[in-house]
């Protein structure tokens, strides 16, 4: 009986694996190829948009998903992956280095909440004005925030940050379980 539990913990540890090898190749390919864009276009232009090459490049073929949205579910699951792999480990922190790293997480958590409904808010604001005047076009809405000189795209900014506040509300939670006791 315990040699089939510690073989399936064997199979979902390799699954966990597998799928955390490929989303951080995902996340690599997406973000390299995405610097790669931005730098071209900012050696033609002398202008950049934060996110806008992951929001108008669809793949496979247009129609289908951004790259944003692949950018976003890979680093969600790829974390959660890392979770399963290595949340254990967080154990044996001693007590007073787990409460920082609580701290430190909750802090990342709230502000990416509030980047989420900032993004949200502001990106909705502008769509409804763009329709108001018979534009739709909900893609290409950028926020000179907080730089001028650098904008960035909001669909981008939105998805990013949900995964931002995804990720570090999952890792707070997983902190702050307590202990199961074996009896």
């Amino acid at each position: 009986m315990r040699a089939t539990v510690e073989k399936d913990d064997l199979k979902a540890r390799k699954i966990f694996l597998g799928i955390f090898y490929f989303c951080a190749f995902m996340m690599a390919i997406i973000t390299f190829y995405a610097i790669y864009v931005s730098l071209n276009e900012y050696m033609q232009t002398g202008r950049v948009v934060i996110g806008e090459v992951l929001v108008e490049t669809e793949f496979p073929f247009p129609g289908l998903a951004k790259l944003v949205t692949y950018l976003m579910i890979v680093s969600v699951v790829g974390w959660y992956c890392v979770v399963r792999l290595g949340g254990d480990k967080v154990k044996s922190i001693p007590k007073w280095l787990k409460s920082i790293l609580q701290l430190i997480v909750l802090a990342i958590a709230v502000v990416s909440l509030y980047e989420f409904v900032y993004n949200f808010i502001v990106w909705n604001s502008l769509m409804t004005a763009d329709v108001m005047r018979g534009i739709i076009n909900f893609d290409d809405i950028n926020v000179e925030y907080p730089s001028p000189n650098t904008p960035w795209n909001l669909v981008f900014a939105t998805k990013m940050s949900l995964a931002a506040f995804l990720i570090s509300a999952h890792g707070f939670y997983t902190m702050s379980k307590p202990e199961r006791k074996l009896e």
